[in-house]
């Protein structure tokens, strides 16, 4: 079908030469004779392209434009005028128009107005194309990070199982220091499994806010050394900060294997004795710091271990491109985790 084309102009004779000139160059034109016609054509029935002339009797072009526009869904509408005030032409497109036309008295301006209809409504086909795209960009991009919170729901589903297995697998083991890997194994699993279970919840299936996760974690961690018979305030200080999920999936093992190895080893035989967990921003770094006021670094203990633990937390800090540090006294340890933000 031919595009269909409304011109309005009070002059009759001018409509009919127009419309003439548009039918020949193969659109289909409909005439209005002021610009309440206009608008009563325009919310009856669908045009391609508007082409609106500027001085008629009752409201000016620039009054009907601005009627235009504000209709549901309104067509593209060319301003003509004969008015060389260039400010005329500058407020109909401010107004909305995509393009305006010098109606010269030679008649001349058919031919420029043929044209920029013919360009006018390859514009708006680009436009509505490009709008089309977005719509599809966003629905695509929505289905996928639905996909993507289902994926991380079954993961975090699936590592809360072999988290349970380890459990059971534990009961069934007598050996003291075989129960206790079992153990650390699984905090680390469920370490994992909380970033997890953040991206699900999260908006952001990309990224992880860092206080809402250390602050589950670290609930996670009271309760299996609850149960495990030991029992310590752990206190979370931490700044508003989001980072990726690989990131804080090294973090959170890492908080894991230095906030147990505290419950384990800092207040042996005591039941008082806090362990603090600081994050703070330092310039482009991201300073995470573990400490308490225990017996300091036993490194007698630390020995008789796998010193797996160590290395975790080694390839943890090699991932995210820092530095751990450990500090130990008579008055406590201090561990220190530096990444770039």
């Amino acid at each position: 079908m031919p595009p269909k084309v409304l011109y309005i102009d009070d002059d009759p004779g001018i409509g009919r030469l127009v419309q003439k000139t548009l039918q020949a160059n193969g659109f289909d034109v409909e005439l209005a004779h002021s610009g309440d016609n206009g608008l009563e054509l325009i919310r009856a029935k669908s045009y391609d392209i508007v082409a609106l002339d500027h001085h008629m009797p009752g409201k000016t072009g620039l009054q009907v434009i601005k009627e235009i526009r504000a209709l549901d869904n309104p067509p593209p509408v060319i301003y003509v005028t004969g008015s060389e005030d260039s400010h005329i032409a500058v407020a109909a497109l401010k107004a909305g128009a995509i393009d305006y036309v010098w109606k010269d008295v030679q008649g001349h301006f058919r031919e420029l107005l043929t044209k920029s209809v013919e360009t006018s409504l390859e514009q708006e086909r680009l436009r509505r194309d490009m709008e089309a795209a977005d719509i599809e960009i966003r629905n695509a991009r929505d289905r996928a990070e639905l996909m993507l919170k289902e994926v991380n729901h079954r993961v975090a589903n699936s590592l809360a199982i072999v988290a349970g297995l380890l459990a059971l697998q534990r009961h069934s083991v007598a050996d003291a220091s075989a129960q206790d890997l079992l153990d650390q194994m699984s905090a680390r699993i469920m370490a994992i499994a909380g970033v997890h279970r953040r991206l699900y919840t999260s908006h952001d299936v990309t990224m992880v806010d860092l206080k809402e996760y250390l602050t589950s974690l670290i609930a996670d961690i009271k309760t299996a050394m609850g149960d495990a018979g030991r029992s310590h305030p752990v206190r979370l200080d931490c700044v508003a900060l989001s980072i990726t999920t690989d990131r804080a999936v090294s973090v959170g093992i890492i908080v894991t294997e230095l906030v147990t190895n505290a419950y384990k080893y800092a207040y042996p035989g005591r039941t008082d004795g806090d362990i603090r967990v600081e994050v703070i921003r330092s310039g482009d770094q991201v300073v995470l710091t573990v400490e308490d006021d225990g017996v300091g670094l036993d490194n007698t203990k630390m020995a008789q271990g796998t010193r797996l633990g160590t290395r975790v937390m080694s390839s943890m800090t090699s991932s995210l491109g820092g530095t751990l540090d450990l500090a130990g006294s008579s008055k406590g340890t201090r561990a220190t985790l530096r990444f770039p933000v």
